[in-house]
Order: structure tokens, then sequence, then C-alpha cells
């Protein structure tokens, strides 16, 4: 896409706000698109967060807003670990719309929505991701979390507090959604 079509989205000021009933078709087109072309989907992160919201388990869900439309969203859901450590969240899939990528929609989501976990009285938050970009937000790899089947550098935790769990984690069941 050229620079000029995506400039006007970008001046234009952007709302970080919860996930209304109105919200959820564009949410489904704004992840499809998202992930697309992504190398390491298969492309079922919008049975995933609508298998997430059947389950009332979107514990914290956002969209980003530019000019009246639906540019980005994220999901937070519990998760379990082993040790039965409590209130720990996994975040994903985080979904922007691939014009509007770069200039921060994903990061204020990260940011606003892991702000609004505290306030729930959240231990920490879990995901499976690129270390090198979820760093900039304090995520981290524990070694003593596992999650199957995702080599270890991708596992990434942030504790809110001094107490890391240790041991297997399980996203909810929705992760398995495939249509």
């Amino acid at each position: 896409m050229i620079e000029s079509e995506i400039s006007p989205v970008l001046e234009m000021k952007m709302i970080i706000r919860r996930e209304v009933e109105s919200d959820v078709e564009m949410i489904t087109e704004v992840t499809k698109a998202a992930f697309a072309n992504h190398p390491h989907s298969n492309q079922t992160e919008h049975f995933i967060v609508n298998a997430l919201r059947a389950a009332n388990a979107l514990t914290v869900s956002l969209v980003a807003e530019v000019g009246g439309r639906v540019v980005g969203h994220i999901a937070f859901s519990p998760v379990t670990v082993s040790d039965g450590s409590q209130d720990w969240y996994g975040v994903g899939p985080v979904s922007v719309l691939p014009e509007c990528q770069k200039p921060g929609v994903g990061s204020s989501l990260i940011q606003e929505g892991l702000s609004l976990l505290k306030t729930l009285g959240a231990k920490g938050c879990l995901l499976v991701g690129d270390p090198k970009y979820y760093q900039r937000f304090g995520f981290d790899n524990l070694p003593d979390l596992i999650l199957d089947g995702v080599p270890q550098e991708f596992c990434l935790a942030l504790p809110f507090d001094k107490n890391s769990p240790k041991g297997a984690v399980a996203f909810h069941q929705g992760f398995s959604a495939k249509g």
C-alpha cells in the first residue's frame, strides 16, 4: 500500500476502548487481515477470539478505533499453571490491520490491556511471541514455565509482582478452535 493511502488513518486520533457487541464482526475482519500472511499462523486466530467470547473467557477485550473504524484488537483470557498459581492471563491474539501496523496501534493495545489486568488484580501475563518485540513491555522467558509444543524462547511471561509461577501452562481451550 502506498504512503498516501496510509497517512490519513495514522494522523487521526486513536481511541482504545473495550469491545462492544457491534464490534464483533469488525474484530473478526481485522483479525483475519492481520494474520492472512503471517508466517506462523494457521489463520485460526479469529476462531480463537470467537471461541473465547462464546465461553465468556475474554477477561479483557479491547479495540483500537481510528476515525470510527476498528483497526486493532487484543484479547486477554485466563490461563492455568500446574503449580496452582491464580490470576494469570494469556495475551492473544493481538491483531492490527496491515495498513495500520508500525505506528503503535499494537503497542497501545498491549499497554492498555496490561494496565486493565493490573487493576483487576491479575498476578501476571503470558504469551507466545517474538521476544524482540515483547521484551519492550517487560515480557521475558521464564525457564520454569513450560508451554507444551512451544519452543522455550517464545514462551514469555510478565509477572506483576515478585512471584513467578512454575510449571506447565495451559491457555484456555478456546485456543484450540479451528472453525
